[in-house]
C-alpha cells in the first residue's frame, strides 16, 4: 500500500468541531507536525476534508 505524509500548515482555531476532529485521528495535533500513514480510502477522505489545513506528499 503507498504511503503518505501529511503535515499541518495551518492552524485549528475558528475552524469547525468537525475539522478538528478530522485533524486529530490523522494524528496532528500541532502546526508543522507530521505523519507518515498508508493511502488508504478512510485516510484520503480525511485527507480531502482538510486540505486546505495540511500538506500532503507521496512517499516512494
Amino acid at each position: 500500500m503507498k504511503k503518505i505524509k501529511i503535515t499541518q500548515v495551518k492552524s485549528a482555531i475558528d475552524r469547525p468541531e468537525r475539522q478538528k476532529l478530522t485533524l486529530q485521528a490523522l494524528g496532528l495535533n500541532k502546526l508543522n507536525s507530521s505523519k507518515e500513514v498508508e493511502a488508504t480510502p478512510q485516510i484520503l477522505g480525511m485527507v480531502t476534508k482538510v486540505s486546505h489545513l495540511i500538506k500532503v506528499e507521496e512517499l516512494a
